[in-house]
């Protein structure tokens, strides 16, 4: 684990890339406090608590913002925050992505309301920095906690952790003080934390060079033409009730077989047993932000599901990212924590955002559409199916219940409710179909729908 600013730089820059931003540090008039800064910069062999400058990720250039634990903690004076603050409007004028590297305990007591105050100038340069389209990236080190927690520690479109890093707004060491008691354990790690889906992951350092050129090559390198081949052929009008068992097949293609072969340098979003994954990546070669149902998981999509799904979304028209959604899913999680969770208005929330967003938006209905889970991520610019794949409000044995008061009129009614995709077409709901064969395996089917949808995104962005 390395825990030093200039030992992390070199961890992730190239070789010698690395050039300081920094100014010198001004002196302070309190004799006492200049006399603690000076013992910091010999222990820390820095003059602050934090590093600024540019560096390259394998040849991309970056500016980087690297916290100094050893510098009083990492706290965050007046001197550091202006020269976060500078090194990210710089980075803003100059159109290069941001990496930031926190480790502190927070805001500079030594200096108080002044330090803390100026975690509101970091936080709104780095929403100007943002709102220009450009990327911020962030790596949680041990520890990280109070103001820069929350502030430029939580603002990052992806955000890691070390392994095993205290995360968290209050210190543990200050809680037990202020209340006598120990804060329970667990709660602010970095494991944790990934798992509520309050980080996007847990990362090692070795492994961060890795991830930033993965996130950086969907997010700064230009899109190419498309390769794979499409699929071409007659659409056959089949039968409603086969195509809704075919999409139940545990062999038929999911959301996480597009990825595997048909997607490259996927960066993901979520944990690996999430019911909604998103993901940065490039679909043959189209970079894109892929927020997808993944019928394969046993846990239902519940209402923080959609919220992840929704946050996919934001993501994608905070970068300038087209956005595909893949639907295929067998309906919203049914339950009394789903409703008070407001599983209904977390599917009103996908559909509205989902609709109104600026940058191409392509949803592909993969197989299994069923209810408003599906319908969350339907109402994209451009939507393409497979021939077999299926939507309804309701799976057709739900739909015979209500209707007939049993299941056994389940096929019937899926060949009476104009679900198949051929339908769909016919009303326009699906502007392309893709043709399907009787001998497909999932890696066939990926492929040949990852090839008709880099197709749509390279039209949707020239």
């Amino acid at each position: 684990m390395v825990s030093t600013a200039r030992g992390l730089i070199n961890a992730f820059l190239d070789t010698d890339s690395f050039e300081s931003w920094d100014q010198p540090a001004v002196q302070v008039a309190d004799p006492e406090y200049q006399e603690q800064l000076r013992r910091a910069a010999e222990r820390a062999g820095t003059d602050e608590a934090v590093l600024t400058g540019r560096g390259s990720v394998h040849g991309r250039p970056v500016v980087v913002l690297v916290s100094e634990f050893a510098f009083l903690a990492g706290s965050i004076g007046r001197v550091a925050a202006e020269r976060i603050t500078a090194a990210i409007r710089r980075a803003t004028a100059e159109r290069l992505p941001v990496v930031a590297s926190t480790a502190s305990g927070g805001t500079r007591m030594q200096e108080g309301a002044p330090a803390f105050v100026e975690m509101i100038s970091i936080s709104s340069a780095l929403m100007a920095h943002k709102a220009a389209g450009l990327p911020y990236l962030v790596h949680l080190r041990h520890p990280t906690t109070g103001g820069v927690f929350a502030s430029w520690g939580s603002l990052g479109h992806v955000t890691v952790a070390e392994p095993g890093a205290l995360t968290g707004f209050l210190g543990p060491k200050v809680f037990e003080a202020l209340n006598g008691r120990p804060f329970p354990e667990g709660v602010q790690t970095a494991e944790n934390l990934a798992a509520h889906g309050v980080i996007d992951g847990v990362v090692a350092t070795a492994d961060l060079p890795v991830l930033l050129d993965r996130a950086l090559a969907v997010l700064v390198d230009p899109p190419v033409a498309p390769r794979l081949p499409r699929r071409t052929g007659s659409i056959d009008p089949g039968d409603a009730w086969a195509s809704v068992l075919r999409t139940r097949r545990p062999e038929r293609a999911g959301v996480r077989d597009l990825l595997r072969y048909g997607a490259a340098g996927t960066v993901r979003l979520t944990e690996p047993d999430a019911s909604v994954l998103v993901a940065l990546t490039r679909l043959d070669g189209q970079p894109c932000v892929v927020v997808g149902q993944d019928r394969s998981q046993s846990k239902p999509m519940g209402p923080a599901a959609l919220r992840q799904a929704r946050r996919g979304m934001n993501l994608a028209e905070s970068l300038g990212l087209p956005l595909v959604t893949v639907i295929d899913t067998p309906g919203a999680e049914l339950s009394p924590a789903a409703e008070e969770g407001g599983l209904a208005g977390e599917i009103a929330q996908c559909i509205a955002t989902l609709a109104t967003l600026t940058v191409p938006t392509l949803a592909i209905l993969l197989g299994q559409g069923t209810g408003g889970g599906a319908l969350a991520l339907l109402p994209a610019k451009t939507v393409i199916a497979p021939e077999h794949a299926w939507l309804a409000p309701l799976p057709p044995e739900g739909a015979s219940q209500i209707v007939h008061h049993d299941l056994d009129h389940a096929d019937a009614l899926a060949r009476k409710q104009h679900i198949t995709a051929l339908d769909l077409h016919l009303s326009r709901t699906i502007h392309q179909l893709i043709p399907e064969n009787d001998n497909d395996t999932a890696a066939d089917l990926a492929i040949a729908v990852v090839a008709e949808a880099a197709v749509q995104l390279h039209r949707g962005t020239r």
